[in-house]
């Protein structure tokens, strides 16, 4: 399955081809590098094609070349210098792998069996919401639920800033508008979870305090600047912030839930 491609008008590259603008693929998920490219292989996602060259594409095949072959992927060899004219920027991880989405995971799939959530309202840049994966995939996050406003998790810099979690660590989006999304939040409620809101207010509770004696936990983080709206804490249990220095008002939304993760566990 192996082909060496050397124009880089070849139909076959159209997968990545200006994959700069990859918001005009909607329906495609791309990997970046051996790392990340092999997370890809071992999810759910369906592989389509591995586009590579030199070194990098050697070590991979040799990882997961029986696994693609047995799938009956296509491995394309390109030149650094095609693949970066067909993406649209230099490929200098020497690795890209497409593969199509899987049907989305309901809300239910997510909370089953899980005991810590991060649920996500307004958060609209992309490298926030890779890092967010990441820290929930490093501190044993069972999954993620998006509300209204948030930016896609698939988007190709969410993948790679995410080192490839985003693809294995479930997540499903929370019906409902900017406005009413909030009423989703009753079927975590119902089935048991406490409900956590992060904001740097001065009358909030401690985060401590606010996840002791919990068993099922679920952080609600805002976008950058706003935070979270006055709808979506209203409707959770409880407000909680993280202590700060003086002359300090909050912190990175990813870094304050990589905060609220690691008390979780503690």
């Amino acid at each position: 399955m192996q082909l060496r491609i050397d124009d880089p008008r070849d139909p076959r590259l159209d997968d990545i081809r200006d994959l700069k603008h990859s918001d005009q693929q909607k329906d495609l998920v791309f990997a970046e590098g051996p790392l990340v490219a092999g997370r890809l292989v071992e999810s759910r996602f369906p592989v389509r094609a591995v586009f590579g060259f030199g070194g990098r594409l050697e070590s991979f095949l040799a990882d997961y070349g029986a696994e693609l072959e047995r799938r009956g992927v296509p491995v394309y060899e390109i030149t650094r210098e095609i693949m970066g004219e067909v993406a649209g920027y230099d490929m200098h991880r020497g690795l890209l792998v497409s593969a199509d989405k899987p049907a989305p995971f309901a809300v239910a799939d997510v909370i089953d069996g899980a005991r810590t959530l991060v649920v996500l309202e307004g958060v609209g840049d992309h490298e926030n919401i890779g890092s967010i994966f990441r820290n929930a995939a490093g501190m044993g996050v069972d999954g993620v639920l998006f509300g209204a406003s948030t930016a896609d998790p698939l988007y190709r810099r969410s993948v790679r800033v995410s080192m490839g979690h985003v693809l294995r660590t479930p997540f499903a989006h929370l019906d409902g508008t900017p406005t009413t999304w909030q009423r989703s939040l009753e079927q975590l409620r119902e089935a048991g979870w406490w409900l956590v809101s992060l904001t740097p207010a001065d009358d909030a509770v401690e985060l401590k305090d606010a996840v002791a004696g919990h068993e099922k936990v679920a952080f609600l983080v805002g976008g950058e600047g706003p935070g979270l709206t006055r709808h979506a804490m209203a409707a959770t249990d409880v407000r909680a912030k993280i202590p700060m220095a003086p002359g300090t008002d909050s912190l990175n939304v990813a870094t304050s839930a990589a905060v609220a993760f690691y008390e979780r566990n503690r």
